[in-house]
């Protein structure tokens, strides 16, 4: 019990970092083009991390407990285990801490990755390292930016051409209101719906899920299908609704800006108050996406510790205080230390407007949700930035800092070795200590 404790307040500093550095990255390019404010990003992330990390958690938490170095190995010797889950802990919450105090959004992904490599190496030898694991891993860190910059792209060339170089730019955009909500709705109901399900029946023992489900039906007579449809079709319309509103455009001098392409870039532009408001929702849908798979770099190591204080063979659900622990660690470090990665992602890379960061959010939020399902530990800061610097490669006359870029991709690199590195050292001299 005393690790126990050790390991949760270890747990909920990793998780404040991971905070203050990824939900801060995953929020930055609202934050960083107006739609929302620090405040609103808070309270967004606040309530959809915490529903990401319980809904869709379970299998990236899962991987990360037991894929890379398997806990069966330990059986004879459960506290070099915990020593080792310690040490990816402390690993993990001073490169976190480090790389927030200098502004750089690096993957908390690879931070934790290599960490539980390094321990296992440090542990038992190369041979107790997943390597088949590590390279699946690696090739989605590879692959992550790529895709979310792709996706990011073709969304923004298509927002760009049907609207903002629309002769009537704002008429446009109340024409395409029901499309625009259509593909939100849909794209994240079709990736999500599927598994939510499975998630609360993992949640609950399967006979109150089946009482639920048996009066749901006699109650409204209609299949899974049918309901998830009507769903989507209301959660259409009251997002076009909501959207349609008439903005409110200011007195005050504020002469256009463009970016050479034709396209005004003032967020008092109209056709930008309606695509923050969109931005609003995709928001949601990243801090959801974050929460689903980031969460577990926070607590796997939490919950391979308090699986070792359940009975043999117990393979009972992740306790839900875990999880609740490492939603709160994230909104405390994001509302605390978060502002210098927001500004890196929002503004240090290429300027957003609300109209872009709603497509690189987009592009974000589907990326990694698609992850969560397969169980992937992908990096929420790959698919950020990768998108981010996909629109910006889309605007042929933006600004790209690349000198920001070299220096992130330098810090996503350096992670795993420096962690690797780092934790057996730390397992090492805990080891010496408890010796």
């Amino acid at each position: 019990m005393i690790w126990i404790v050790i390991a949760s307040g270890l747990a909920l500093y990793v998780a404040w970092n991971l905070g203050a550095n990824d939900v801060a990255n995953s929020m930055g390019t609202s934050v960083g083009s107006g739609a929302v404010s620090l405040r609103q990003a808070l309270a967004i992330a606040g309530v959809l991390e915490f529903a990401g990390a319980v809904l869709f958690g379970q299998r990236v938490v899962d991987m990360l407990a037991s894929g890379v170095v398997s806990p069966d190995q330990f059986t004879d010797t459960p506290q070099v285990l915990v020593l080792g889950m310690v040490s990816v802990l402390l690993t993990c919450g001073l490169w976190l801490n480090l790389a927030t105090r200098l502004g750089l959004p690096v993957a908390s992904s690879h931070a934790v990755v290599g960490a539980i490599a390094g321990f296992g190496w440090a542990a038992s030898g190369l041979h107790s390292v997943n390597g088949s694991l590590l390279g699946q891993i690696s090739l989605t860190w590879l692959v992550t930016p790529l895709i979310s910059g792709a996706i990011a792209a073709g969304v923004y060339t298509v927002l760009r051409r049907g609207i903002l170089q629309a002769p009537q730019p704002l008429q446009q955009t109340y024409e395409w209101l029901p499309w625009l909500s259509l593909v939100l709705v849909s794209g994240f109901g079709l990736i999500v719906l599927p598994g939510l399900q499975p998630a609360i029946s993992a949640q609950i023992s399967d006979q109150i899920s089946d009482q639920i489900s048996d009066r749901i039906s006699a109650q409204i007579n209609l299949p899974f299908h049918t309901l998830a449809l009507a769903t989507g079709a209301i959660a259409t319309l009251g997002l076009s609704a909501i959207a349609a509103r008439p903005v409110v455009l200011s007195d005050a001098p504020n002469p256009t800006e463009d970016n050479g392409e034709g396209i005004a870039v003032k967020l008092a532009n109209p056709v930008e108050q309606i695509m923050a408001r969109f931005q609003l929702i995709s928001a949601c849908f990243v801090a959801f996406a974050h929460g689903s798979n980031d969460v577990g770099n926070a607590i796997a190591p939490l919950a391979t510790i308090v699986h070792l204080t359940q009975p043999a063979g117990d393979d009972a659900i992740l306790p839900m205080w875990i999880l609740g622990l490492g939603a709160l660690g994230m909104v405390g470090g994001l509302a605390v230390w978060g502002g210098r990665v927001i500004a890196t992602i929002g503004k240090g890379i290429v300027a957003l407007q609300p109209s872009s960061g709603l497509c690189a959010e987009l592009a974000t939020a589907a990326t990694v949700l698609i992850a969560s399902r397969v169980g992937l530990p992908v990096s929420t800061s790959h698919a950020l930035v990768g998108a981010v610097v996909g629109i910006g490669l889309s605007q042929r006359n933006s600004q790209i800092h690349w000198s920001m870029v070299r220096q992130i991709g330098l810090a996503w690199v350096g992670t795993i070795p420096l962690c690797g590195g780092l934790a057996a050292a730390i397992f090492w001299g805990l080891i010496s200590l408890t010796h």
